[in-house]
């Protein structure tokens, strides 16, 4: 384990496990169906990379790109798209795919605009959510794992570009981020 991470969350099989368990519901839900699956990078890129692996059915992906944290630890609550999806989405079944939700301003945003869209469906998906940090009401119907209010990494999540890489999720130590 690296020296930064103070804790693992979440090992790379329970990780597996719990991808395979959303792509079942996925692929329940839309059976007879084609769904297109937004991942918000850069963090999602994994998480979205093995999801889509294990749902049964046709799907198309596209990305979004957006900043609200930079280099902080904290949302700035200013949603900026850095890159935004390739093709319509009208009449489409979307599936935002996110790494992490906490405030929920960002993934409010790039709700009401895709919404703005006109998709057949919208629906929002996440590995991780800490709810007791969630400053809006919003129903997330596909969840992996509630975290606890604590600064986490790996498995697609950076601090400051760094960490994305570990297979793992762990909790990153507050001496890297307090300096």
């Amino acid at each position: 384990m690296d020296n930064s991470i103070k804790e693992v969350l979440y090992s790379e099989e329970k990780i597996r496990n719990k991808v395979k368990e959303i792509a079942d519901k996925i692929t329940e839900d839309y059976q007879g169906k084609e769904v297109l699956l937004v991942g918000v990078l850069k963090g999602a890129n994994m998480f979205m990379a093995d999801l889509m692996r294990q749902i049964k059915l046709s799907v198309n992906i596209d990305f979004m790109a957006v900043s609200s944290y930079g280099h902080s630890t904290e949302s700035s609550g200013v949603v900026k798209i850095l890159k935004d999806l390739d093709n319509s989405i009208e009449n489409k079944h979307v599936i935002i795919i996110e790494d992490i939700i906490d405030s929920g301003l960002t993934l409010q945003y790039i709700c009401e605009n895709l919404l703005s869209r006109k998709p057949a469906s919208l629906k929002i998906c996440t590995l991780l959510d800490k709810p007791e940090r969630r400053t809006i009401d919003m129903t997330v119907h596909y969840k992996g794992f509630n975290i606890p209010d604590e600064f986490i990494v790996g498995y697609g999540i950076d601090y400051a570009e760094k960490f994305r890489n570990l297979p793992y999720i762990g909790i990153l130590d507050r001496r890297v981020y307090e300096k």
